[in-house]
């Protein structure tokens, strides 16, 4: 997709409001113009995009000429009547000949509501952009001649400050490459509304949504203000489900672990203590959920059909999982401040709530995780969230990682980036990226094959039949694969300390460039014959380097130079920190 660096002052915007991530519209030319017929044009710009038209018509020109826009095509044109929230528009513009014009569609009420019972106010786009919406295709009846360069252009909402070299992956799956390319595309394409928001359906920032997104944001640009500007929106219009408030928790965690920066998250830290559940806290610990809760807020998965059967009860083991991780975070961070006593009770009161809640969900003979209290249910929702975040006891953790992969891809796109952390981190990659690459319908690959430019809001129209086609929250391995394929993940606060962990499934090769606040690390690993890893570390980044073991291996090794390594865990891991440029390979 070509994209012109010079605006016209005239029809591009920059949001700039306070404290705001910046965004601009950006020219784009189409990437391909056919006439069906001699009276209509058909216009292809290669991706979604939010934005609108500018036309430049002929001199001369004149009379009325009908614009469609559209997120979706059926039987080579443009759906005009798509499923759910998808996107058609067709507007009447009269032509001036000579005259630039913008076109857009009327403006949604239902993603420009500021003043709303229903939900929080949308986020606005700058009044002089004109209307946006989501399309890649245009047919245009009634233009007067060919398309001149610069005649017709689609003007793209993103951020400023993105940077399209920043980041990258390639490896041996063609497939797999695809996926990354539609989800690092997706984290940029949603950048258009300054923070980040669930969609074109309501454009409001949701607190799930939003930490998923920051994630990926992270590994796919240098950019960290878009997520304070969310948190700090969310953190004035929260919304409704239980275990959302939590991932404010989780939001500020991630910023300080990626950015190091502690004067950011001082003043915000008091205010988190209110999206940690604590209000619904009982003596022993646990979590209770009263009737409202059941009935509502406790979400568990969205939408409801993707709940694996959860059977929701009084003391819920999902709920219970959220509070327990936000605690052990509150610990981490209050110790990050010096605010050591409360980080200090933090601390024990995870880990006493920690042993009640193995005891209470925990089922032995299963070897799995409950629902809650008084069910035998056991759906993968109660599983897949105690061990991503670390709740399960080690030596419960290969039996439940084994269990998940058995039960497969039983949730929405929402919790699979918890599943899929959860596999990789407890030596299943093998299986998370089958599970990725899977066929059927509830995959990327599904995704892919369908020929969308943006992640979904769902694996398919059929789970979610009203879902948004521009969702960042079915992004996920835009960060999946840049921390755990090609293994680079902040051991430490601020990125003084990474790990390099690759995990090459089924893979012969991996390469990649994965931003941090320090400068790019990049990752070159080929898996043939023997592991070879080629490593390149930013300036004050030093790292903990663990390398696939093979069977039979004998060691890791520098040119003919041996390196000193422990087998740890189906793993060599180096026993000195690595700087700078280095090489090596597992013989």
């Amino acid at each position: 997709m070509k994209l012109r660096s010079a605006i016209s002052l005239v029809f591009a915007g920059l949001l700039l409001a306070a404290g705001a991530a910046p965004t601009r519209l950006f020219d784009q030319e189409p990437e391909r113009v056919v006439r069906p017929d001699g009276g209509k044009i058909f216009i292809d710009f290669g991706r979604v995009a939010f934005g609108n038209l500018r036309l430049v018509p002929p001199a001369g020109a004149s009379g009325k000429i009908t614009v469609h826009f559209g997120e979706a095509l059926a039987n080579g044109a443009i759906n005009r009547k798509p499923p759910g929230t998808v996107r058609y528009s067709k507007v009447e513009v009269e032509l001036k000949g000579g005259q630039a014009m913008v076109v857009a569609p009327p403006a949604d009420k239902r993603n420009t509501e500021v003043d709303s019972k229903a939900h929080p106010p949308a986020i606005l786009t700058p009044k002089e952009w004109g209307v946006v919406l989501p399309f890649r295709w245009v047919e245009i009846e009634g233009w007067p001649q060919g398309v001149e360069t610069g005649t017709i252009i689609r003007q793209a909402g993103f951020a400023s400050t993105w940077d399209d070299a920043a980041a990258d992956f390639r490896s041996s799956d063609e497939m797999l490459n695809r996926v990354w390319d539609l989800c690092r595309y997706s984290i940029k394409a949603t950048t258009f509304a300054g923070v980040y928001v669930d969609g074109d359906r309501e454009r409001i920032p949701y607190e799930a949504d939003a930490y998923l997104n920051q994630l990926s944001h992270y590994t796919t640009d240098h950019d960290v203000q878009m997520a304070r500007d969310t948190f700090d929106h969310l953190m004035k219009h929260g919304t409704w489900p239980t275990e959302w408030a939590p991932h404010m928790v989780f939001m500020a965690h991630a910023d300080w672990w990626h950015t190091g920066d502690t004067k950011w998250l001082a003043p915000r830290y008091d205010s988190l203590k209110a999206k940690m559940l604590m209000d619904r806290v009982r003596p022993d610990g646990l979590v209770k959920s009263e009737p409202k809760h059941v009935k509502k807020e406790d979400i568990v998965d969205w939408p409801a059909g993707e709940r694996d059967g959860y059977v929701f009860t009084p003391l819920n083991t999902v709920v219970n999982a959220f509070h327990l991780r936000a605690l052990a975070m509150m610990a981490e961070m209050g110790r990050a401040l010096g605010r050591d006593k409360e980080a200090a009770e933090y601390a024990a009161r995870e880990a006493k709530t920690r042993e009640l809640f193995n005891r209470t969900f925990f089922d032995p003979k299963l070897g799995i995780y409950r629902d809650g209290v008084d069910t035998p249910h056991t759906s993968l929702h109660a599983s897949l969230f105690p061990l991503a975040f670390g709740l399960v006891p080690p030596d419960r953790r290969a039996g439940v990682a084994d269990w998940l992969v058995k039960r497969g891809m039983k949730c929405s796109v929402y919790p699979a980036q918890y599943l899929m952390d959860a596999l990789f981190e407890n030596g299943r990659g093998t299986e998370a990226l089958d599970l990725m690459l899977a066929p059927g319908d509830r995959s990327w690959r599904h995704m892919v094959e369908s020929g969308t430019t943006i992640s979904w809001e769902a694996w398919d129209q059929k789970y979610k039949p009203n879902q948004d086609w521009n969702h960042a929250w079915g992004a996920a391995p835009a960060n999946l694969l840049p921390r755990h394929v090609l293994g680079v993940r902040p051991l430490a606060p601020g990125w003084g300390k990474a790990v390099i962990s690759p995990s090459t499934g089924k893979l012969k090769f991996a390469t990649g460039k994965v931003p941090t606040p320090r400068g790019p690390v990049l990752v070159d690993w080929k898996n043939e014959g023997s592991f070879k890893l080629q490593l390149e570390l930013p300036a004050g980044v030093g790292a903990r380097v663990e390398l696939p073991a093979a069977a039979g291996s004998k060691g890791v090794f520098a040119g003919d130079k041996p390196v000193p390594a422990k087998l740890e865990g189906g793993r060599w891991v180096l026993d000195q920190e690595v700087n700078g440029k280095a090489s090596f390979e597992v013989k």
